[in-house]
């Protein structure tokens, strides 16, 4: 595995913790517009986690990836669904955007369930 995609959730989370106890009404700001950025609509949750993951694959932000893979495999989406957003990715942002979708693929798989 090119990065633990778990670990760095982990560790991102409770840094952000960190950084939201010192800046509390930034933080809950920001959970409040992730939340409604989220909600169900003409678009799904999951359709919109994918979104978010692809413009993660696009910025290049590796906790971004982790965190919209690991949303989006508990939502639910599938392999396909996840290659077809890691295709528009490549389509719109060449070589880097290849890198980055293919660690986007391992990030899914490390948050997708085993088969029983």
């Amino acid at each position: 595995m090119h990065k633990d995609w778990k670990k760095i959730t982990e560790d991102l989370s409770a840094l952000m913790q960190q950084v939201g106890k010192e800046v509390p009404d930034v933080a809950r700001g920001f959970t409040q517009m992730a939340k409604g950025a989220n909600a169900e609509g003409a678009l799904s949750h999951k359709q919109k986690e994918l979104m978010a993951l692809a413009i993660g694959i696009s910025v290049r932000c590796d906790g971004c990836i982790a965190f919209h893979a690991k949303k989006s495999a508990e939502l639910g989406a599938t392999r396909e669904e996840l290659m077809e957003t890691i295709g528009v990715c490549m389509y719109m942002g060449g070589g880097p955007a290849f890198t980055y979708a293919a660690q986007a693929l391992e990030a899914y798989e490390a948050f997708v369930p085993e088969p029983a």
